[in-house]
């Protein structure tokens, strides 16, 4: 399958924020509503594997990682959002947290 990548790193910030773009530049929010979304969106319509690579930065809080996973699948209600391929050499522990915050999304879904 072919895959369309996202490098967090060189696509949207080096130095990502915090939840909500209110609270200050490159937030989850931004993230998700400028980048993750709608390649999600072409990924599904392409039938294409969505990868996301989070390694290059430098660290993120669990506010992004949750606003920006989590907060796609409340936004889509979407049970595909699981089958994002998230990858990290640097910070291979992130990559279980963002699949409990997408997890924890699908559940609370109505």
């Amino acid at each position: 399958m072919e895959k369309i990548i996202i490098n967090v790193a060189q696509d949207f910030s080096k130095t990502p924020g915090g939840r909500k773009k209110s609270e200050g530049r490159f937030s989850g929010e931004e993230f998700r509503e400028k980048i993750l979304y709608p390649q999600f969106l072409k990924a599904k319509n392409e039938n294409k594997r969505l990868v996301v690579n989070l390694d290059g930065g430098y660290g993120y809080a669990t506010s992004f990682l949750e606003e920006a996973f989590g907060g796609l699948v409340r936004e889509t209600n979407d049970p595909d959002v699981q089958n994002i391929e998230i990858i990290s050499e640097e910070e291979e522990g992130l990559i279980g947290r963002i699949k409990e915050y997408i997890s924890a999304a699908l559940k609370d879904r109505k």
